[in-house]
């Protein structure tokens, strides 16, 4: 399954440019049954996909870790925005 494209069908509606979103693996020392996906947008908009208390990251982490428990994977989301990644050049 392609997690990078259900990644960017669940959170492409919620964001305000949704063509400045960055949906990439991790590839990480990881077991074959683990994905590690890291979603990078605009300040703005990750806080739309983190939302309140997290309720809207936690969501799409569920949908994604439903999707992958049919492929008998773990998927882990980590939300990061452009600002965090210039922060640590």
């Amino acid at each position: 399954m392609d997690y990078t494209t259900l990644v960017h069908t669940i959170v492409d509606p919620f964001l305000a440019n949704p063509d400045a979103i960055l949906v990439r693996e991790i590839k990480e020392e990881e077991t074959e049954t683990d994905v590690s996906l890291l979603v990078v947008a605009e300040n703005g908009d990750i806080a739309r996909l983190i939302g309140k208390k997290g309720c809207v990251a936690n969501a799409v982490r569920d949908i994604v870790a439903i999707a992958g428990k049919l492929e008998n994977k773990r998927v882990h989301l980590k939300f990061e925005s452009f600002d965090d990644e210039k922060k640590g050049e």
